[in-house]
């Protein structure tokens, strides 16, 4: 057993660059994945993951960090596509997802209708 911790309220994403801000994104480019990422591929969030431990003295050490695709193995869904026959048929790095506000709305194809 183990406490989980949010970075909700803190700056730890910004710190550990995953998150931007609006004059950051505009300045063309940001520090992701430790490489200058283009603004056209950059979000106000990406993906990364960081592990921590902390020792009996209180001491936190950070021990682990990935980017970018280095989080795919913890999605069982592009396992699955990757063994599809067009795979992710992407046009970039995850070009399909989306947030859950940014779909179109889909047209009902059901023959239902809401009442």
């Amino acid at each position: 057993r183990f406490a989980w911790v949010s970075s909700f309220g803190s700056t730890f994403n910004h710190d550990y660059r995953v998150s931007f801000s609006q004059d950051e994104l505009a300045s063309g480019s940001v520090d992701y994945n430790y490489a200058a990422t283009p603004r056209e591929e950059a979000h106000d969030e990406l993906p990364g993951m960081s592990a921590f431990y902390k020792d009996e003295a209180r001491n936190v050490f950070h021990t682990y960090s990935t980017y970018a695709r280095g989080l795919e193995d913890m999605v069982g869904t592009l396992l699955l596509l990757d063994r599809a026959p067009l795979g992710r048929n992407e046009n970039g790095p995850m070009s399909w997802v989306r947030r859950h506000d940014e779909y179109e709305d889909a047209p009902n194809t059901h023959g239902c209708s809401a009442t």
